[in-house]
């Protein structure tokens, strides 16, 4: 069954800093089974996803379940520059777009987070005061201060081929030194300029400190994707560990793999068949109620 044609819109935020935010809704086929708003990766990693994130949309919305795929503040066609987003006014974005889907649909709302976008949706659910309908997690971030080491090595690898290595890396301009000598300018108060986004050290700030496993068990059922390369290889250990331990604190959570590219990082515009394929059986009548 073909889902209606998306919406594109924007969403005004209540108060909120940099203008409206860029909504694209895809619409259930007939009545709304289930509603998802879907939290993008961070920085070029958005990009990257966008055809994977359409494909799952629509074919979610062909099973009933509506989409709301929203652009973060300072991030793709939304207001505002990157240097002015923050962590928190990233959550804040996500309670708007789940207030938008529970008034046009009727439904409560779960989240859908690939990589950072995850773990933004995991962060916002452990403290919303009632926890989304259900958690869609993609390839995970576990931890921000993962994500901030790996983009502020970009820093440094841009800065090797113009000029050597930056002041505290080494010269193959790897190592811890590197990374931690951007952070102390963070710390510092300079804002960083990263691979044509601007970085300001509030929003890197709040990425050190978020860890999926110091997070609380989510409160709702979660769904858990991992990406390996080829079929039969298990979610990664660190994955794995963090899923055991909501697991072991009384989380309904459910955990696979499932072979396929890289997408969020690949050279090309990938695809990956299987992650789309292991999403849409999540709604299906015949996997499990909804």
């Amino acid at each position: 069954m073909t889902a209606p044609r998306a919406e594109p819109f924007f969403l005004k935020t209540s108060g909120g800093p940099g203008g409206p935010r860029f909504c694209l809704f895809h619409p259930p086929t007939g009545p709304a089974r289930a509603a998802l708003l879907y939290l993008h990766p961070f920085a070029e990693e958005m990009n990257k996803s966008r055809r994977m994130a359409a494909l799952a949309a629509r074919r979610l919305a062909a099973q009933g379940v509506g989409v709301l795929q929203l652009d973060l503040h300072g991030c793709g066609d939304s207001g505002g520059e990157f240097g002015d987003a923050r962590w928190d006014g990233w959550k804040d974005d996500v309670r708007a777009g789940l207030d938008w889907l529970r008034a046009r649909l009727g439904v409560e709302p779960g989240l859908w987070g690939l990589r950072l976008g995850a773990l933004l949706a995991l962060d916002y659910a452990a403290g919303a005061v009632a926890p989304p309908a259900r958690l869609l997690l993609w390839q995970p971030t576990l931890g921000g201060a993962a994500c901030l080491t790996q983009f502020l090595r970009l820093r440094l690898a841009g800065e090797l081929l113009q000029d050597g290595p930056a002041d505290g890396a080494d010269s193959a301009g790897k190592g811890k030194g590197g990374s931690e000598a951007l952070r102390a300018r963070l710390r510092a108060g300079e804002t960083l300029e990263i691979a044509g986004y601007e970085l300001h050290p509030a929003l890197a700030l709040a990425l050190d400190g978020v860890d999926a496993g110091k997070l609380p068990a989510p409160r709702c059922p979660v769904d858990w994707f991992e990406v390996v390369a080829e079929s039969g290889r298990a979610a990664p250990p660190a994955a794995a560990r963090v899923a055991g331990m909501w697991r072991d604190q009384g989380a309904d959570l459910r955990q696979q793999a499932v072979a396929g590219p890289q997408f969020w990082t690949a050279q090309e515009i990938e695809e990956a068949p299987l992650l789309l394929d292991a999403t849409a059986a999540l709604y299906l009548e015949s996997t499990h109620a909804l």
